[in-house]
């Protein structure tokens, strides 16, 4: 009985110890509640205080509610966008404006020019409105514009051209709730230019980058430039190395095609103006100075033939050289480029003066060899005095008042060149010699013309060569 008691007074106190604990363990949770309550209240009050606020306040729009699909807001599934807004009506006006980003290159072999460019496009779709309070636009990536119609627009003549895709693809879709669109891309274009390479290097050409829809005629769709001239932007800083881009400006025209009809095309028109002084270096003074070298050899000795002949053949070369170089950078055109005319006038210049040594030589040697005839039919000259001390008729002899000395050596040996030539002049001044011998005619004339043709083409090659240059310059500068 004594056990049983103790344990019952053992579960008493257990109980009420467990009973304690439970209610001190309630009372901590609802102060906690309590503290949380007035703590969330005081937030409460801090939101209502920022709504108040005038930076803080924007009334809500559902276009910018993220539990707002844009294909729900956009009734996309309730339109067929494979047929042009207002189909069977009149045609679409679509406005084009132009940023120009680059102008990278300009290839004269190729014929053809690559821009960067933004291309932008305005139009209207209602079926693409939507309900907004405060006309906030939305704007969406290359994503949607798959889903939707876009105005076909592709570059006539254009070789290679692309959509740039870093990091995604550059493309931007911005719709207004009262269905107004613009279309952005930003596209890399390799086209077509013609250029007139006839007044090559002096040149100035005039490049086009052609706009048109490829599916849609003038009867679907409108394309025009939205702010006329001004439609067209350009970087400042857009350079290039062989080229001064002296302006822009646009154009529009109607472009026909017999098995489908007339289309809209925009015309983006660019003029650049060549940068001449890298030609100057490159070619025009090498080959001026290859001309001016060919002249060296009037001055040297006529006798000197190792020195004259290399000279001459050396600055043939060059010749022939540089004009290869030129055309190995040019297309194949079947006119005459202003270069042209310029390196093979050089080249013509420096052939003749080649073939003038080829002439002097060749009238040296046949006045040696009528000289040699004439020294071997002359008799016996033992004991004629100092020839510089005899005195020649002028009448019979044909030099007149000049002195023989001022005629030089050409053409004879160095020694006794001079003094066979005055014998020979005695032994025709003598009658009976004379009657005897009858050296041809011409002879004393023919020594002359030889030692002037050099003497000559010093003021000819120089006077003619300038003369050809002022003529050309003043044509194509």
């Amino acid at each position: 009985m004594q056990v049983d008691a103790v344990l019952v007074l053992l579960c008493v106190w257990l109980a009420g110890a467990t009973g304690k604990m439970v209610q001190q363990r309630g009372h901590k949770l609802e102060t906690f509640k309590q503290s949380r309550s007035r703590r969330d209240t005081g937030m409460d009050g801090d939101d209502d205080h920022k709504t108040g606020s005038p930076i803080y306040k924007r009334s809500p729009d559902l276009t910018k509610s993220p539990m707002t699909k844009s294909e729900q807001l956009l009734r996309i599934d309730d339109h067929d966008f494979t047929m042009r807004p207002a189909f069977g009506g009149p045609p679409i006006p679509v406005g084009v404006d132009v940023q120009v980003e680059s102008l990278d290159t300009i290839s004269e072999v190729d014929m053809d020019f690559t821009m960067t460019l933004y291309l932008r496009h305005y139009w209207k779709d209602e079926r693409l409105a939507f309900p907004s309070t405060n006309n906030q636009s939305m704007t969406f990536d290359s994503r949607l514009v798959k889903k939707i119609w876009v105005p076909d627009m592709f570059f006539v003549h254009s070789k290679r051209s692309f959509i740039h895709d870093t990091t995604t693809d550059n493309v931007m879709l911005r719709v207004y709730p009262d269905g107004n669109v613009l279309y952005s891309l930003r596209v890399t274009v390799t086209a077509m230019c013609n250029m007139d390479l006839s007044r090559f290097p002096l040149d100035t050409q005039t490049c086009s980058l052609e706009i048109e829809s490829y599916a849609y005629t003038d009867d679907d769709l409108m394309l025009y430039w939205k702010k006329g001239n001004e439609s067209l932007n350009t970087d400042d800083r857009i350079s290039l190395s062989q080229f001064l881009i002296q302006k822009f400006h646009t154009t529009t025209k109607l472009a026909f095609y017999s098995s489908t009809g007339w289309y809209n095309r925009l015309y983006i028109h660019f003029t650049l103006r060549r940068h001449i002084f890298f030609f100057l270096l490159q070619t025009y003074f090498p080959a001026t100075l290859m001309v001016m070298l060919s002249w060296v050899s009037f001055w040297i000795d006529r006798r000197a033939v190792p020195a004259r002949v290399p000279l001459g053949i050396t600055t043939v070369l060059t010749m022939s050289t540089i004009i290869t170089g030129v055309n190995a950078s040019m297309p194949r055109v079947s006119y005459i480029k202003a270069v042209d005319i310029y390196l093979w006038v050089s080249f013509v210049f420096v052939f003749l003066s080649v073939i003038e040594y080829a002439a002097v030589n060749y009238l040296s040697t046949v006045q040696e060899r009528k000289e040699r005839k004439l020294r071997e039919r002359l008799p016996c000259t033992c004991g004629i005095g100092n020839p510089d001390e005899m005195m020649i008729d002028p009448q019979i002899t044909g030099y007149g008042s000049m002195d023989v000395g001022t005629t030089g050596n050409y053409g004879m040996p160095e020694n006794g060149g001079r003094q066979e030539r005055i014998l020979a002049q005695v032994a025709l001044n003598d009658p009976q010699i004379t009657s005897q011998v009858k050296p041809p005619r011409g002879y004393v004339n023919i020594w002359i013309d030889t030692h002037a043709i050099d003497k000559y083409s010093r003021v000819v090659f120089p006077g003619a060569y300038m003369l050809f240059n002022i003529i050309y310059w003043s044509i194509y500068s």
